[in-house]
């Protein structure tokens, strides 16, 4: 062989070589490729974008707490949007089984729930979120110097009750049977915030109520605790409903509430862990 076509042979090997690695290293590319394109898929498949709007059907005692939580998820889920229709737990839960559009109901008691779920108008079980205890709310300053529900059975004062069929009314009615305690108030409200409201307005003396009001308040009322409520803590149930118009919505906004970050909001707002 000349030494002319020796040098044409080492040149094709190496030109052989070239070719070889070049595919390879193309391949091993490709392969990168496919598999970053399949964890994308695989990522953006896991984690749907949320998007739409639910109603929260909650109890008046949540309004402040769930604003809030509100306010978070809709800053997670740009586009998303959080209705609210607050009141008294038996009245909501009526609206519900009457037909009401809603996707989600968080009751102040397993026993208002329980009118929705006796008509199968719930999608998931009902879960317990947070439990709530009463307290009594008085004038600034506490002017009638109010120490016990006892002290609420004095005829000299102006007190306010949550009507009997409203959680809070259940409960405090319940505390005074425990006590065998007898009160007859003003009025009879139909949810805790406009028994509370009327003490605000300085329409009564003192109004038996949840905690987390009386904190809410602020400085617009003083909190007197009372041994007896201990006999009358309230669990808070929370539950998909059957005919959620979103219920994938419905069920990132419950995830919410439940998880650490909802409880801790809860917790600051009074409530208490279930």
């Amino acid at each position: 062989m000349t030494r002319s076509a020796r040098r044409t042979r080492r040149t094709l090997q190496v030109a052989g070589a070239s070719v070889a690695a070049l595919l390879a290293l193309s391949a091993c590319s490709s392969s990168d490729d496919d598999s970053s394109t399949t964890k994308s898929d695989t990522s953006s498949s896991a984690s749907p974008k949320l998007s739409g709007s639910i109603t929260v059907f909650a109890a008046a005692s949540l309004k402040e707490s769930f604003t809030t939580l509100k306010a978070d998820f809709e800053k997670a889920h740009p586009g998303t949007k959080v209705n609210f229709s607050f009141g008294g737990s038996d009245t909501l839960a009526a609206q519900i089984t009457s037909g009401a559009p809603a996707d989600v109901f968080a009751a102040a008691s397993p026993k208002t729930m329980a009118i929705v779920t006796d008509k199968k108008d719930t999608a998931t079980t009902p879960a317990t979120f947070v439990r709530n205890q009463l307290e009594i709310a008085t004038l600034p300053g506490n002017p009638d110097k109010v120490a016990s529900l006892k002290d609420l059975t004095k005829s000299s004062l102006k007190v306010v009750l949550c009507d009997k069929t409203v959680p809070c009314g259940a409960a405090a009615q319940k505390a005074l049977d425990a006590s065998k305690l007898k009160l007859t108030p003003v009025s009879y409200e139909e949810d805790v915030k406009s028994a509370l409201n009327k003490v605000v307005l300085k329409e009564a003396d003192a109004a038996v109520v949840y905690k987390t009001d009386v904190k809410a308040a602020g400085d617009k009322v003083e909190g007197v605790e009372f041994p007896e409520s201990a006999d009358a803590v309230n669990d808070y149930p929370i539950a998909l409903l059957k005919n959620a118009p979103n219920p994938t919505l419905a069920k990132a906004f419950i995830a919410l509430v439940q998880s650490t970050e909802g409880r801790q909001v809860l917790n600051q707002a009074g409530f208490l862990k279930p």
